[in-house]
């Protein structure tokens, strides 16, 4: 930023910035690049102690900003930072940056299976591990300065968001937050909540990626511009190129095929000609033909990726040169050196290692940690030409592209197909377009039969993608924060969550449109008043009236002559009523019963309103009182006074107490955590040995993808296994019993699917004959395997002596092989 073209007033508010921020001022002089405005804003606020919330659109340059924070606190004697990720492949990247920039004696690591200097000046970690760390008051916290929430956007997930305002609400006031999103359509809102949380804090928003996107669409063979490029033409406006290719007029094309006739939900009628479209390998020569490589194909399924690469090599399409070739080979070999030579053919690691060569991979959860990582390096370093990739790659590691490829604009949701959203667009084609390496970025849209150009063109020019709480309490976190706060202080932190926030802010929403009715509902009651009488009782009367005709109809389904004579009886009082009523004389008696119906049909709209409002009023501190009350009935909490056994201590102030059982509560973590306290509680698993420790821990974290997931029941290990399953799952039905007589959800059973496949695992077997038995991609079991291992280490922490030792072995038999190279 220079002052070139400022007036002498702006040049003299430059300059007082620049006095004020000499900190920023000398960070600058040290970058190669100069700051955007929306990065420098950003700085600034942290130069002057405030926390920020900055949401800006992939590879906008975000992190430059944490890296200030950072910057500022190494220039204090003592002061420290946290990194955190919603994922340790993005902890592990951004540790390997932070070490490169500031060497391994200032940089730690913690993402719940890696521990590596964790009182570092400087340490990353998983969020889960810094809310861990928040409850159980670690010494690691003292001196924290300033805390990075990257990603922060992923507090809306609805399994893990939680976490992310659990720390939010419950960091020292004195550390400052340095919120990184990616472009939301609510910034504002969710910085309004921060400010009233943590205190001074900017929101800095851009919407301008640091580089343009061309969206395209690829019609059969020919690649046209989704939009009007000419001068003239309104922005967003359909290319009309585009209409006459897929037929968006009204006319009839060549062939005499009537196109363009609309059917539901925006699609074109399927009745016109249909277009041919590219086979993957065709896509991949005429991008490269192009220049537009790198690609990544975003395909919405893993199996749709590992077929992507096999189409593309069969074709026999080479996308490397030999030099390349040689150095994807070293660094494939270098990441796997670790894996035995028996494993190799079971990981599938030579038609993997061609793909490589010749430009080639996939990237999708089943894929192993391994494979993924050399993937995810090569890609980085412009070695990997195409990439098939399932969407959690666009809110992964950094791996920007030149080009990004949508075979489809719908994908499966666990239950039904349907369209990707505005938000998830935006996401997937952030992408493309490298910063520093690319002009501008482009999307390719493959043209597929029904789509309609309008709506395809809708959803790449909106920007709407609404961060929304998933935030719930837990058993753990009630525990937790009762332990710190008590109860009633609990519940008022609880209601300032951002999911109490929005609620509150619907509730003014919903109030405002209660107001706005009930003027249109006093103005019905003046048009429907009558100079005789109460017209909204005589209207109650006719309608009392019609219900019972209705329900007195002949043939209908009475029980008895009896009752239709008693309904016959009811209906002659109320006409007597009626016509006894003042009202009934009135000459304008129609016409003020014509208001009172609008009236009466407003006015239930108007209480389902009230009643909105009322639901959603502290509807986070009901669920909180719900979650306390089963703990207190299953003795994890007591009334304050009372002693550890539970005995009364006379308290009548409504505080709680955690029990000795809640205790061990607060050192499980997880969706099962009230399962899983209560099983050590029982003492169910105390005769397992550590292979069967394995299974069990397997069973409790094993959430099947689809309701064919592997059964292998029969197969169960044999033994003290059996029966501690049959009373786990006993301790289950009591417990979802308990939380449904609470109005809470419950929870799905535990399964045992994989149980048999885990105990194999943990008893030697060798990983090929595991994975036939699971029938599941390697990718898939190390991440369940490291979920085991997690909840194995949480029962190392909260058992007894005893299955506190058969755990640690546990762990022990599952960390090894492919799963031990995954949690290095």
């Amino acid at each position: 930023m220079t002052d070139t073209g400022l007036s002498a007033a702006e040049r003299f508010q430059a300059a007082r910035v620049r006095s004020r921020s000499r900190n920023l001022e000398l960070f600058r002089a040290d970058l190669r690049f100069d700051l955007d405005a929306f990065q420098f804003a950003a700085c600034d606020a942290l130069d002057q102690g405030r926390s920020v919330l900055v949401a800006a659109p992939t590879g906008a340059g975000k992190t430059i900003v944490a890296e200030f924070a950072i910057w500022l606190a190494m220039r204090q004697p003592t002061a420290k930072v946290f990194y955190t990720t919603p994922m340790k492949a993005l902890s592990n990247q951004k540790y390997a940056e932070l070490v490169e920039a500031y060497g391994e004696s200032e940089v730690g690591l913690l993402t719940g299976d890696t521990n590596v200097n964790p009182r570092a000046r400087v340490v990353v970690m998983t969020t889960e591990v810094l809310r861990n760390m928040i409850y159980a008051d670690s010494d690691l916290l003292d001196d924290l300065a300033w805390v990075v929430l990257d990603e922060v956007h992923y507090l809306a997930d609805r399994f893990r968001g939680a976490v992310w305002e659990e720390v939010i609400l419950h960091l020292p006031t004195e550390v400052r937050l340095v919120s990184l999103s990616a472009t939301v359509s609510n910034a504002e809102e969710f910085g309004d909540w921060l400010q009233t949380v943590r205190g001074d804090t900017d929101v800095i928003v851009s919407e301008d990626r640091p580089v343009p996107l061309e969206q395209h669409v690829l019609v059969g063979n020919k690649m046209v511009d989704l939009f009007d490029s000419s001068g003239a033409a309104a922005t967003n406006r359909v290319n009309p190129e585009l209409l006459r290719l897929v037929g968006g007029g009204s006319r009839n094309d060549s062939r005499g095929g009537h196109r363009g006739r609309r059917g539901r939900g925006g699609y074109v009628d399927r009745r016109g000609p249909r277009t041919e479209k590219l086979h993957r390998e065709h896509i991949a020569r005429m991008l490269d033909e192009r220049m537009l490589l790198p690609a990544i194909f975003f395909v919405f399924s893993r199996n749709g990726c590992d077929q992507g690469v096999r189409q593309v090599l069969r074709s026999g399409v080479s996308l490397t040169t030999r030099e390349e070739r040689n150095e994807i080979r070293e660094t494939a070999e270098y990441h796997c050196r670790t894996l035995l030579d028996e494993d190799l053919a079971v990981l599938g690691y030579w038609e993997w290692l061609e793909g490589l060569e010749r430009g080639v991979a996939a990237h999708h959860a089943g894929l192993l940690p391994a494979f993924k990582e050399v993937v995810e390096d090569l890609f980085q370093r412009k070695l990997l030409k195409v990439v098939f990739a399932t969407e959690t790659l666009a809110l992964g590691v950094n791996m920007p592209a030149r080009t990004v490829v949508l075979e489809k604009l719908e994908k499966f949701n666990g239950e039904a197909r349907v369209p990707i959203t505005p938000g998830e667009y935006t996401q997937l084609t952030g992408r493309a377009g490298r910063r520093g390496i690319d002009v501008e970025g482009h999307s390719v849209i493959q043209w597929t039969d029904g789509l309609e150009p309008q709506a395809v063109a809708s959803l790449a020019s909106r920007r709407t993608y609404p961060l929304n709480s998933s935030f719930k309490p837990t058993y753990n976190m009630a525990v937790n924060l009762i332990e710190q706060f008590g109860r009633q202080r609990t519940r008022e932190v609880l209601e300032t969550s951002f999911a109490q926030f929005q609620a509150d802010r619907s509730v003014v929403d919903l109030a405002r449109k209660v107001r706005s009715q009930q003027e249109s509902l006093d103005g019905y009651q003046r048009s429907m008043a009558c100079h005789l009488g109460d017209f909204t009782e005589y209207a109650a009367l006719r309608r009392r009236l019609s219900d019972l005709e209705r329900t007195n109809v002949p043939g209908g389904r009475e029980a008895s002559h009896g009752a239709r004579q008693e309904r016959q009886s009811q209906i002659t009082e109320v006409r007597r009523a009626l016509q006894r009523h003042p009202c009934h004389a009135c000459p304008d008696r129609e016409a003020h019963a014509r208001w009172a119906e609008r009236w009466y049909k407003l006015k239930r709209v108007n209480d389902k309103l009230v009643q909105q409002i009322r639901s959603r009023t502290g509807a986070v501190a009901t669920t909180f009182d719900r979650v306390t009350d089963v703990l207190v009935q299953l003795g994890y909490l007591v009334p304050s006074g009372n002693d550890a056994d539970g005995a009364p201590g006379g308290a009548e102030d409504g505080e709680l107490t955690v029990a000795a059982g809640g205790r061990r509560l607060q050192r499980i973590y997880g969706e099962r955590d009230l399962l899983v306290a209560e099983c050590l509680e029982a003492g169910v698993w105390k005769d397992l040995t550590p292979a069967q420790l394995a299974a069990m821990a397997a069973t409790i974290v094993y959430q099947p993808r689809r309701e064919d997931a592997p059964g292998t029941e029969h197969a169960l290990p044999r033994g003290a296994f059996r029966p501690a399953l049959d009373e786990t799952l006993t301790i289950w039905s009591r417990l979802d019993d308990v939380e449904r007589d609470a109005r809470l959800s419950g929870s799905q059973p535990p399964t045992p699917a994989i149980a048999v496949g885990m105990f194999r695992w943990a008893s030697g077997s060798a990983l090929d004959d595991v994975l036939r038995s699971l029938d599941l991609a390697a990718g898939d079991f190390v991440r369940w395997c490291k979920q085991v291992i997690d909840l194995l280490d949480q029962i190392k922490n909260a058992g007894d002596p005893e299955l506190a030792e058969t755990a640690r072995r546990a762990t022990d038999a599952v960390r090894r092989g492919i799963v031990a190279y995954a949690t290095v």
